[in-house]
């Protein structure tokens, strides 16, 4: 591979930013088409959700590769590198397939352009979507765990045979697109369950609970709730992870240790446990007890509660809306109970989309000194934004041009018996764990793009065909 054929094609891609999302399943449809559906090479758990999804979805990928079988793994977004989005066996798709495969893509999405055959070009995760569906089939890949990128109904993987769907959580996010209600976003993300399909879910939001039970109902799809047909027993607190019991309706299993913190990660355990028992029962194995322990105990999400090297103790959580804060505050809560927050600092940059002002009340109760930096992306809050919201929630607000001067100053502010927090952005902690580890970044702002003009409700596709 020539040596800057990988940076090309992410500017390449890149580029297709411009393009935004477009809700809508008529393009990645031609698309894979013209590369032999290799969507229909293999089956798939697939999961939706406002937040909680990618935990599920590692999870999940963990249990079922326990089988030794290869096991894909789509997710998005990326938090140090591109390739982690695409992955087979938890190893990310190496540099020259990135440029090879997006090669393919885009040559298929182009000759459909010329056709004629597709209205407009297709975009940044249509591109990334068949790029990973592509590669899973010449990996010959039979299972997959694939994450929804937005919403679900109209989102590009769901085009899929995926036995299983869960639905991991559902507040307001995206609203633009999704709708401004949690019965509207439910809506959208329920559209990932199909006839002949099982669903999970953790959504508790009595009106977005009741949009998709109505779904699944009139699907005739069979679903499970955590907290009801799936429990998770007491839990115990260890510095390094946390150990509890799961039973479903298909296997009860005791001492599940997982080295992700706060219950929120106990309920995404039971979610991937859940789903990885119902998939297998669907498409023929079943992971032993000991095998399912072994393959939670050693899962790794970064980004998640993360303890990094250092004293003070410094932690890293891409906590982004107003219910991740608030779970990411309990998880801390338990994790370090008597820090003072006089002593906690907090370090913190968001998109310009998110809903700052819960998200600032949550992080509030954990430090009194936020400082507040830029994330790289082009769809970044701006500082002085971000100090307006904070004025009056923290009695110390400082302002860094950069994640490197911020942390400085975050560290200083923190005690010996307190902490750092970085939060607030998967971008700025992907960020962080370059800095923390030394590697600078080779890669373009690869943030997922904002919402592109969208197509009229009428005009848009609303089942997917089998």
């Amino acid at each position: 591979m020539a040596p800057n054929a990988y940076r090309r094609t992410l500017e390449q891609l890149y580029g297709l930013r411009r393009f935004g999302t477009r809700p809508g399943l008529e393009v990645i449809r031609a698309v894979l088409l013209e590369l032999g559906e290799p969507q229909r090479s293999f089956r798939a758990i697939h999961i939706t959700g406002s937040k909680g999804k990618g935990s599920v979805a590692a999870m999940a990928a963990a249990i079922v590769g326990a089988t030794g079988e290869p096991v894909g793994l789509f997710t998005s977004p990326h938090m140090q590198s591109y390739p982690e989005r695409i992955q087979v066996n938890r190893r990310s798709i190496p540099r020259p397939e990135v440029v090879r495969g997006v090669a393919r893509v885009q040559e298929a999405a182009d000759q459909l352009t010329r056709r004629g055959a597709i209205e407009r070009p297709a975009t940044f995760f249509e591109i990334t979507t068949a790029l990973a569906f592509d590669y899973f089939a010449r990996r010959k890949v039979q299972h997959a765990i694939v994450e929804v990128g937005l919403g679900g109904r109209l989102d590009s993987t769901n085009v899929i045979d995926a036995p299983v769907g869960v639905i991991s959580s559902i507040e307001l996010e995206h609203t633009e697109v999704l709708g401004r209600t949690v019965e509207a976003i439910a809506h959208e993300k329920a559209g990932i369950l199909h006839r002949g399909m099982r669903a999970i879910t953790a959504v508790t939001p009595p009106t977005a609970l009741a949009e998709i039970e109505r779904h699944a109902k009139a699907e005739g799809v069979p679903v499970w709730h955590l907290g009801q047909e799936v429990r998770i027993g007491d839990r115990t607190i260890e510095p390094d992870r946390q150990r509890f019991d799961v039973v479903h309706p298909g296997r009860s299993i005791s001492d599940v240790s997982v080295p992700l913190h706060g219950p929120q990660q106990a309920g995404n355990a039971a979610l991937a446990i859940a789903s990885a028992d119902v998939y297998g029962e669907a498409v023929g194995f079943r992971v032993p007890d000991e095998k399912l322990r072994a393959a939670l105990a050693k899962v790794r999400w970064r980004g998640r509660a993360e303890r990094l090297p250092g004293r003070p103790e410094l932690f890293a959580d891409v906590a982004h809306t107003p219910d991740s804060a608030r779970a990411l505050g309990q998880t801390l809560a338990e994790l370090r109970p008597l820090a003072p927050p006089e002593e906690s600092a907090v370090l913190f940059g968001c998109l310009a989309d998110k809903l700052v002002d819960p998200i600032f009340d949550s992080l509030a109760l954990l430090a009194r000194t936020i400082v507040l930096v830029p994330v790289r992306s082009s769809r970044a809050a701006s500082t002085a934004d971000l100090r307006r919201h904070a004025v009056g929630r923290f009695p110390r607000i400082v302002v860094a041009g950069s994640l490197a001067d911020g942390l400085r100053l975050a560290r200083a502010a923190t005690g010996p018996d307190g902490y750092t927090l970085v939060t607030g952005s998967d971008y700025l902690v992907g960020e962080l764990l370059d800095e923390v580890e030394g590697r600078p970044s080779e890669e373009p702002d690869l943030s997922d793009p904002g919402v592109a003009v969208l197509e009229p409700p009428a005009s848009r596709e609303g089942s997917v065909a089998r």
